[in-house]
């Protein structure tokens, strides 16, 4: 009667059952927003062991450590040990399970977890409170809403209750069900309280997934050193406010990716530095020196929330004019040495800064002993230039922010990893703002941060070190020996610049992606390769049935880059050279004609590509919308068989009198 669905799960060994799904349980409890992205998180206020009879005490050992996990406390009345008990004492009251929930029983204790939910949006439902009983062993775990009376009590909102259960049916075999005793009754808001339906297929089938699947994650969990529910109700707030920028946005990035990312980051550096001030009782708020800060928007949004600071780039933005003169940025080319220090600065911030990203610890910590810093690896560079493999193990986002944090220890600084919640595959940052030496050591710190850097370079020209260095557990051992002295034709810049031969960004972007290349050679190559596919033998061809005709249309062969690069002339190989990436970005520029995979060229077929998705951000999808038959299509004039599409399917105009005038050059010009 009240089965939500059930899932069949096989544990080949028996290795990872019942282990895996109290480790999935774990992950629905703490980080519901992975599977329910209507919430924002949750924050685990209390939890212990509970007893089956009537005592109500609470394991101190286990409820007084979890106490405010993930979220730092929920809004409002706080919880813990003490609280949690009461609430067992009331739960207690108001139960027995009513099947076809399994009722707690057997030997061992119950372990209970007291979550506040956090919805996701504007405007936001308020929080809701549940009660989450783990009954390890009859593998169950009961989740009971809560809700408070007018007297203060909180009462179980019966009608919501649900149970998660795991049974073994034989060997390799078991089973993972949803079960609700009141499934008619069943009330959804579709944000806190999903409908049975979700949680009886999205839900249990992530259960199932995650329960055989578990692999240890190398990043920290995210937002996992400031509190979730505050970082909820800021972020909000601050999206809200600052959510005018994505109309206005004159840059030619995406503007939703780069306002909310901003927006996040100002999130998280706000309630960071809202603790720390909390913790070292300070009243006035932190300065702040943004090192790259690119187009000056977390530097606009930090000024604005009253954090005195500033943001230096080499190279001045569009968008720059509209903040205002609160708003404090600087065009300057930043040079690793003495003349760029900040001694009177509570904080640096690398937010994506590329060639200074592992200089900004190294900066803090000569800037003063007090300076702190936050700094969010992308790009990958060492001191030098372009950061170059060293381990084989691991990968190469992961092998880099070991080195970005074993630059933190060797200033001295005690480092912390967090994972930040933005629209980015790079969200590992790290935040230093305590140091692991007294003042009076910094001369040896100094030193010691000398030698590293010196140790770096001589890697970097002599590829000396083979070792698998740094490691997480270990924070003091360098790549390279750290003793070894600098050359002797450096000692004497050592004293203004760190890093002699240091080479910043550019003044002037140069346009290397093959645009600013003469349109007929561009055409030329294009039409080359394409020959030289189509050509290729054995030839390929595939049936096209558009409007009820059979027709054979050549999709060629595909050849690797090495291969199509032997058949253009030296003078042509010799012209693409001079742009990044070269034959190769020629032809994925040419997104109409060609399909780069994983180093062989094909003639792309648009019979196979899939329709837009309708989850693509606003702006993407106008601009699709915007560019159709702005341009003509290549096939239609140059393939022997045509386009594989009709006229109508086609996003390119099939002759001149197909062509639409384009709205999005209109706008550019516009914005300029």
């Amino acid at each position: 009667m009240g089965l939500v669905g059930t899932a069949a799960v096989r544990d080949p060994g028996g290795a990872a059952l019942p282990r895996g799904f109290w480790a999935a349980v774990r992950v629905w409890l703490e980080k519901p927003q992975v599977a329910n992205r209507r919430l924002s998180g949750a924050a685990v206020q209390a939890e212990g062991t509970v007893p089956l009879g009537e005592g109500g005490e609470i394991s101190p050992s286990f409820a007084a450590g979890r106490a405010g996990v993930g979220g730092g406390g929920q809004e409002g009345r706080a919880a813990g040990p003490a609280e949690l008990g009461r609430l067992w004492r009331e739960v207690q009251g108001q139960l027995p399970l009513p099947p076809p929930l399994t009722g707690w029983g057997g030997p061992g204790e119950l372990r209970a977890v007291l979550r506040t939910l956090l919805p996701r949006g504007r405007p936001a439902a308020p929080p809701a409170l549940e009660l989450a009983v783990q009954d390890a062993y009859n593998g169950t775990v009961t989740f009971l809403p809560l809700e408070e009376n007018s007297e203060g009590k909180y009462l179980v909102k019966k009608c919501n209750i649900y149970q998660i259960q795991l049974k073994h049916i034989k060997d390799e075999e078991w089973s993972i069900s949803v079960v609700a005793p009141f499934p008619e009754d069943w009330f959804s808001d579709g944000i806190l309280y999903p409908k049975l339906a979700w949680l009886g297929n999205k839900l249990l089938s992530k259960l199932a997934k995650w329960s055989v699947e578990q692999k240890p994650s190398e990043f920290k969990s995210t937002l996992s050193l400031i509190s979730v529910a505050k970082y909820s109700k800021v972020y909000q707030d601050l999206k809200e406010k600052y959510k005018v920028m994505v109309k206005v946005w004159p840059e030619v990035t995406d503007p939703e990716k780069f306002v909310y990312e901003d927006v996040a980051i100002a999130t998280y550096l706000l309630i960071l530095w809202e603790e720390e001030r909390k913790e070292k009782g300070l009243t006035k708020k932190q300065s702040f020196v943004d090192l790259g800060c690119g187009n000056g928007l977390l530097v606009h949004i930090l000024n604005n929330e009253g954090h005195s600071g500033r943001g230096i780039d080499v190279r001045r933005r569009k968008i720059w004019d509209m903040y205002g003169p609160e708003t404090h940025l600087e065009e300057a080319t930043i040079i690793p040495g003495d003349s760029h220090l900040f001694p009177d600065t509570d904080w640096l911030i690398g937010n994506h800064s590329d060639e200074l990203t592992p200089w900004v610890p190294v900066i803090a910590a000569r800037s003063s002993y007090s300076c702190c810093y936050f700094v969010l690896p992308c790009c990958f560079f060492d001191f030098h230039g372009k950061y170059s493999r060293r381990q084989s193990k691991k990968t190469q986002y992961r092998e880099y922010l070991d080195f970005v944090a074993q630059v933190g220890f060797v200033c001295g600084f005690h480092v912390e990893e967090d994972c930040l919640r933005i629209p980015s595959t790079k969200r590992v940052s790290f935040i230093g703002k305590s140091r692991t030496y007294p003042p009076a050591e910094h001369a040896l710190i100094d030193n010691q941060i000398t030698q590293f850097i010196n140790s770096r370079r001589t890697c970097a020209v002599a590829t000396c070190d083979k070792r698998v260095g740094f490691k997480h557990e270990d924070h003091s051992d360098s790549l390279c020996e750290v003793g070894s002295e600098p050359p002797e034709d450096e000692t004497e810049t050592a004293g203004t610049i760190w890093m002699p031969g240091f080479q910043p960004r550019e003044k002037v972007e140069q346009i290397r992606n093959c645009a600013s290349l003469p349109r007929d050679f561009v055409d030329e190559v294009v039409l080359d390769v394409a020959k030289l596919l189509l050509n290729a033998a054995p030839q390929k061809s595939c049936s096209n049935m558009q409007g009820g005709n059979t027709n054979t249309w050549n999709q060629g062969e595909s050849l690797s880059l090495r291969e199509v690069a032997e058949h253009l002339n030296k003078e042509t190989l010799k012209k693409l050279k001079s742009e990044y990436g070269g034959l190769q970005t020629l032809l994925k520029s040419n997104h109409q004609v060609f399909e780069v995979l994983n180093g062989r060229v094909h003639i792309r077929d648009w019979r196979k590509e899939k329709p837009p998705s309708k989850t693509k951000p606003e702006v993407k999808r106008r601009l699709s919308a915007e560019a159709f038959k702005t341009r003509l299509c290549w096939f239609f004039i140059h393939h022997p068989d045509g386009c594989s599409l009709p006229s109508e399917a086609c996003p390119y105009a099939h002759g001149t009198e197909e062509l639409r005038q384009s709205q999005i050059i209109k706008k550019k010009k516009h914005i300029q």
